[in-house]
C-alpha cells in the first residue's frame, strides 16, 4: 500500500507513541502495579518520630483531625502544630489539647510575615523545633485511617532511608468533581510512586510525607525555592532524593485522607498552585514527565488521522486495543492497591480531556504570579 506524506506521518506518530506509552506503562507504572512489597521487621527498633504540622485559621479542621494524630500506636512521637498567624478559634483550642496531651507541642507565630509565600516558612520553624530526626508531616486538614500510621512509616526506615514517600487520597463523596479530584490524585500518585520504584524518585505530597531533620538542613531546606509559593514537598524531594535514599509505603494502614475541593474553581486554583514548582523539576524528570503526556497525545492525533483517513484500520484497531488492555490491566492493579474505588471505568473516559485540561492549567501555574498560602 502506497502512503501518502499525511498517511505516513499519522502512521510514524501512531507507532512512536505507542511504543512510548508501552514502556511507560510497562517499563514504570507496572512496578506499582505488580511489585511484591516484603513486610518490615515489626520487631526492629522503632526511632523516635516527629510530626510536623503547619495550620493558620485551621480550627475546624484541627478539631475534626488533630485527636486521630495524637492517638497514634507509637511508643515515642511528638506532634507540633505551628500557629501561623491563625484569627479563628485555632489558639484556644490548641492551648485545650495541650492539657491533657503532654505530645503535644504548639508554636505560635504571632505576626504575619508577607515576604514568605506558602506554607514553607511556618514548616520551616515546625522542623526545626523538632527533637527527633525523623519526620512526618501532613496537613490540618488530614487524617490518617488508622493509628498504625505513623509505625507503617517509621518502620521504612533504615541507615540508609531518609525519605518515605506516601499516599494521601481524597475523601470518597457524591458529584463528579469528586471523581475528577480522586483521578487527578491517583494518576499523581501512580506516576511519583512507580518513578521512586524503579530508582528515580522525584515528588511527594505534604499531605503525607516522611524524611530526615538532617538531609532537611543538608539540603538547606527550602532556600532553593522560597520564591514559589508551593514545592515544600515535590521541590524538596526533587532536589534531595536519590535512588538509595528514599523508600515507599502503600500499606492501606499508613494512607492519610484529605477533605476534597467543592467547587471547580478551587480545584483550578489548587492545581495551578501545584503546577507553578514545576519548573523548578530536574531536567530528567521535566522530559519523563512531559514524554508520558506527550506521546499519550501524538498517540490519539496519530489514532483520529488514520482512522479519518482510512488507513490500515485493523492495525489501528490492535494498536488501540494493545495501549487500552496495557492501561485497563495496570490501572486496575494500582487502583486496588491504592483502595480507589469506583474509578477504573471513569479512567478510561476521561483521559482525553484530563491531558488537555492539565495543559491548560500547567500553562497557567507556570505563568502566573505565586499564590498565597490560606
Amino acid at each position: 500500500m502506497n502512503l501518502t506524506l499525511v498517511q505516513t506521518i499519522f502512521t510514524g506518530l501512531l507507532t512512536l507513541s505507542l511504543l512510548a506509552q508501552l514502556a511507560y506503562y510497562w517499563g514504570i507504572y507496572a512496578r506499582l502495579a505488580f511489585g511484591h512489597y516484603e513486610e518490615e521487621n515489626s520487631s526492629k527498633k522503632l526511632p523516635a518520630v516527629s510530626v510536623v504540622v503547619a495550620a493558620r485559621d485551621e480550627y475546624h479542621h484541627l478539631k475534626k483531625n488533630l485527636p486521630a494524630l495524637l492517638s497514634q500506636d507509637y511508643p515515642d512521637f511528638e506532634v507540633i502544630v505551628v500557629n501561623h498567624a491563625s484569627k479563628d478559634e485555632t489558639t484556644d483550642y490548641l492551648k485545650k489539647m495541650q492539657q491533657t496531651n503532654p505530645q503535644l507541642k504548639v508554636i505560635n507565630i504571632e505576626q504575619d510575615l508577607n515576604f514568605f509565600h506558602g506554607k514553607k516558612f511556618p514548616l520551616s520553624i515546625g522542623i526545626k523545633s523538632a527533637k527527633n530526626d525523623i519526620l512526618v508531616l501532613t496537613d490540618a486538614d488530614c487524617k490518617p485511617v488508622s493509628n498504625q500510621w505513623v509505625r507503617q512509616i517509621a518502620q521504612k526506615y533504615d541507615a540508609n532511608t531518609e525519605i518515605v514517600l506516601a499516599y494521601g487520597p481524597y475523601e470518597k463523596e457524591k458529584g463528579f468533581l469528586n471523581k475528577v479530584i480522586r483521578y487527578d490524585t491517583f494518576m499523581v500518585a501512580m506516576q511519583y510512586l512507580s518513578y521512586a520504584l524503579a530508582g528515580m524518585p522525584y515528588m511527594g505530597v505534604g499531605r503525607n510525607l516522611s524524611y530526615r531533620k538532617s538531609l532537611f538542613f543538608k539540603n538547606h531546606g527550602f532556600t532553593s525555592h522560597y520564591d514559589v509559593s508551593s514545592g515544600d514537598d515535590d521541590l524538596f524531594v526533587n532536589q534531595a532524593a536519590t535512588s538509595t535514599n528514599t523508600k515507599v509505603v502503600i500499606d492501606a494502614q499508613s494512607f492519610v485522607y484529605s477533605e476534597p475541593k467543592h467547587h471547580w474553581k478551587e480545584w483550578f486554583i489548587q492545581k495551578t498552585r501545584h503546577f507553578s514548582s514545576g519548573k523548578k523539576y530536574k531536567r530528567k524528570f521535566k522530559w519523563l514527565l512531559g514524554g508520558y503526556n506527550f506521546s499519550l497525545a501524538f498517540f490519539y492525533v496519530g489514532l483520529l488521522g488514520l482512522l479519518l483517513t482510512k488507513t490500515w484500520l485493523p492495525v489501528v484497531l490492535g494498536a488501540f486495543l494493545v495501549r487500552f488492555l496495557s492501561q485497563l490491566i495496570i490501572h486496575h492493579k494500582i487502583l486496588k492497591r491504592l483502595h480507589e474505588s469506583q474509578l477504573l471505568l471513569f479512567s478510561l473516559f476521561w483521559e482525553p480531556i484530563y491531558i488537555p485540561l492539565l495543559a491548560f492549567l500547567g500553562i497557567l501555574g507556570l505563568t502566573r504570579k505565586s499564590i498565597q498560602w490560606k
